[in-house]
């Protein structure tokens, strides 16, 4: 049976946080409670994505990684949902194109650890995601400063709030971004998968 797309109303911020989520973790916990303190989120919605375009090996049935998902992260301001699954987007710069006609008058928020933002300029039409939506990008461990010299944050440095007012995130037009820092969680998917106790 196909899950409901999540709701919103115009006015609201959601924050998206994307992924395989093979499988999810406290780290994306944590981030997730951390991105709705500091870049004034209403709500997020954890994408569980079909497959990662960037990856060569599939990840797990989505299935199991919803209800994993489900298990872990169990928030009342925080939804897990297939949207991407339904929209049939496969990638990033697709799926804000999507909900950005399905849910007119939201504002979203890309949300994405320091080690995206340091690969960042390897996924399809990047610059065209910086200049749709706002981006919350929140320190992992080991990835600080390769994120903070990355292409993307070199490119776009001009357009970066300071992190003491990343609770207004969301208030201008992107291209606009936040790098914040968090207490740090080692705990990775690639580390779990490793010891053989996810599909």
């Amino acid at each position: 049976m196909r899950n409901a797309l999540p709701y919103a109303r115009a006015g609201q911020v959601i924050g998206l946080l994307g992924g395989s989520f093979d499988p999810a973790h406290e780290g994306h916990v944590q981030l997730t409670l951390e991105a709705l303190k500091q870049f004034g989120l209403d709500r997020v919605w954890w994408l569980v994505s079909p497959g990662n375009p960037l990856k060569s090996h599939g990840p797990a049935d989505i299935g199991k990684r919803l209800h994993r998902a489900a298990q872990v992260m169990d928030h009342p301001r925080v939804t897990i949902t297939d949207l991407e699954t339904q929209t049939g987007t496969r990638y990033t710069a697709e799926t804000l194109e999507a909900l950005q006609h399905l849910y007119p008058g939201v504002r979203f928020v890309w949300l994405m650890g320091a080690d995206n933002l340091a690969q960042f300029h390897h996924w399809q039409d990047w610059q065209s995601i910086m200049a749709s939506v706002p981006i919350g990008v929140l320190a992992r461990p080991g990835d600080r400063m390769a994120a903070r010299c990355s292409k993307a944050a070199q490119m776009f440095r001009a357009h970066r709030i300071a992190a003491h007012n990343s609770q207004a995130l969301a208030d201008g037009p992107a291209p606009r971004w936040c790098f914040s820092n968090m207490p740090m969680n080692a705990q990775s998917s690639s580390k779990l998968r490793a010891t053989g106790n996810w599909p």
